[in-house]
């Protein structure tokens, strides 16, 4: 179901088309000014251009149509709503100032809305993917070392994308996309060859020889030398080289599954470069075959560069003139390991922003897959990137030593703070050690990914631990906060055997502005759907947590004695949890039973 202010702007823009001007200038939204309107059509400024006519010229031929013909007016999309009367749906139509249309909605208009977007799963959200696939590629933890805090954004900006394209109809498919191939490896396994391990390995060794071996390898050429004759071995199929490699796997993974499980983030494959790599090699050939990839200084490259760059944009390097592959290689061969296994319609990576040139050279490349007939079509390809978490210091987040700080260690933080602000607002304090422990888990978790969430994704932004774990501001402990209050209210209804519909709604002017907001759900979710910016998300749940504690304080509700007054706010309660439920969930955040 569209929002409030999509359902106006189809009865506007039936009224500029009906004066011969392009019906997207009837565009509605909501109101810059909620003291002079609910909602505003400023298409008559730029119509009269179209018109030759002064703005509120054709203003007034807009508002006469609306209070006039539209009843009278031939419906011929059915999906349009087609009230007896306009003066169903208009408390106010007005002109102001210099041709601005300004609108207010009559409450019984409201009442209705509402009723019906409750019976409508996920709050009437139009599900517009009809199943198509959508692939995100975000994580992208290496094997053999521990998850750190850089893991962090993507991970969680990456799990929101794939719950929206979901809610959206569309069949999301998250791949962690691990670092597990390449001279790394080598360096690992030429590392144990030198201790003379053979055993069992565990990720605290792994995570004590990477940092020697990688250094080592630094240092010494000949050692260098004996990574890569181990990564040559591990590509050409070396049994015993394999088996210890799948070992590094499995007991990486097992350490990542525990950081993603304690956030709350879900993947659908995990792959690796690994799983690229059987099909370099006929892509790399039908590349030069098709002209495409050309020799360049012993290097084998993909031109990409346009005629109208701005900035330099250099060749993509498909093989180093050692014939070595590089990132860029098994990026391209990962998108057409996608499409040729998913067919999706888009690709969609989550990464940090400062890649960006790396990906423009990446998608550009894989511009020339169709070309070489190597896939029939080829996805939209989205390059999400994002900011940097920083420490208060405007920084780098580190650890007070001044290393990067692992993912585990920054999850046990939060929790360990969340505790204590459970203590500091005596909540929970009559739950039991078990409960009580996930709540602050809940918490703890609620406050980091909704830290990270509510910035403008491409934004830096300051990991500050005592502001995002407050129950009072926009963080996640507000929003957990205000969703069991209306819980904990709504089981009290429940408890004194107070019964509502859930969808009868009788808005009255103390309700309004709550009502008015859950009319906007629609709007916001495909504004974060579109551009790809769960931010949009954060700030209408926040701005409906306020509304409602708003509410919650100059309105009766269970004390109300007219019985039809207090079913109705119970049900804009009802609505108001489930609406918060779904951004919630949407943001990958669990709220508990109770607090």
């Amino acid at each position: 179901m569209s929002s409030l202010a999509n359902i106006l702007s189809q009865i506007v823009s039936d009224a500029f088309e009906a004066q011969g001007l392009p019906r997207e200038l009837g565009a509605v939204r909501v109101s810059d000014r909620p003291d002079l309107c609910q909602f505003q059509c400023n298409g008559a400024m730029a119509a009269a251009k179209v018109a030759k006519k002064n703005p509120r010229e054709v203003a007034a031929g807009v508002v006469d149509w609306l209070e006039v013909e539209y009843a009278r007016a031939e419906r011929v999309d059915h999906s349009k709503p087609a009230p007896t009367s306009c003066n169903s749906i208009f408390a106010k139509v007005e002109i102001a100032g210099p041709g601005f249309i300004n609108l207010d909605v009559k409450k019984s208009f409201i009442s209705n809305f509402l009723a019906e977007n409750s019976q409508k799963e996920n709050g009437g959200i139009e599900s517009v993917g009809d199943g198509q696939e959508v692939v995100l590629d975000y994580g992208g933890p290496n094997i053999a070392k521990a998850m750190h805090v850089g893991h962090l954004r993507s991970s969680i900006i990456g799990d929101c994308l794939r719950r929206i394209y979901l809610t959206a109809g569309y069949r999301a498919v998250g791949d962690v996309h691990m670092g597990d191939w390449g001279t790394p490896m080598g360096m690992i396994l030429s590392e144990l060859d030198l201790m003379g391990h053979d055993g069992p390995v565990s990720m605290e060794l792994l995570a004590e020889i990477y940092p020697k071996a990688s250094g080592d390898c630094k240092a010494d050429e000949a050692r260098m030398a004996l990574a890569r004759e181990a990564t040559r071995k591990l590509q050409d199929g070396d049994e015993a080289y394999t088996q210890r490699w799948r070992e590094f796997i499995d007991v990486s993974i097992a350490g990542m599954k525990a950081n993603f499980d304690a956030l709350g983030v879900h993947f659908d494959e995990w792959k690796g470069e690994s799983d690229a790599h059987p099909f370099i090699q006929g892509m790399v050939e039908a590349l030069k075959q098709a002209g495409w990839a050309v020799e360049s200084d012993g290097a084998l490259v993909v031109p990409v560069e346009r005629n109208d760059d701005t900035k330099e944009v250099p060749p993509l390097i498909l093989l180093k003139s050692d014939g070595a592959v590089l990132y860029g290689t098994t990026d391209l061969a990962t998108i057409l390991d996608r499409v040729q296994t998913h067919h999706p319609v888009k690709i969609v990576y989550c990464v940090d922003q400062r890649q960006g040139l790396h990906f423009e050279q990446v998608f550009r490349a894989a511009e020339k897959l169709k070309g070489a007939g190597l896939v029939e079509e080829l996805p939209e390809l989205v390059f999400a990137g994002f900011g940097t978490m920083n420490g208060t210091d405007g920084k780098p987040f580190k650890t007070r030593a001044g290393g990067v700080m692992r993912l585990e260690d920054l999850i046990s933080m939060g929790l360990e703070k969340a505790r204590a602000r459970l203590d500091e607002a005596n909540l929970a304090a009559e739950i039991g050690p078990e409960e009580r422990e996930d709540i602050a888990h809940k918490v703890a978790i609620a406050a980091i990914k909704f830290a990270d969430l509510q910035n403008q994704r491409q934004s830096d932004y300051v990991f500050d631990l005592d502001r995002m774990t407050s129950f009072e501001g926009k963080t996640g402990p507000y929003l957990l906060y205000q969703a069991v209050r209306i819980q904990s209210l709504l089981k009290k209804a429940e408890d004194q055997a107070v019964n509502f519909d859930a969808a009868a709604f009788d808005v009255r002017d103390e309700d309004l502005s709550l009502a008015l907001l859950l009319t906007e759900l629609s709007d916001h979710f495909d504004c974060a759907l579109k551009n790809h910016t769960p931010h949009v998300l954060c700030d209408y749940a926040y701005r409906l947590a306020q509304e409602f504690s708003s509410f919650y304080g100059r309105c009766h509700i269970l004390s109300e004695e007219d019985v039809t007054l207090r079913a109705s706010r119970l049900a804009l309660c009802a609505q108001t949890h489930r609406t918060l439920v779904l951004l919630l969930g949407l943001l990958g955040i669990g709220i508990p039973a109770r607090m």
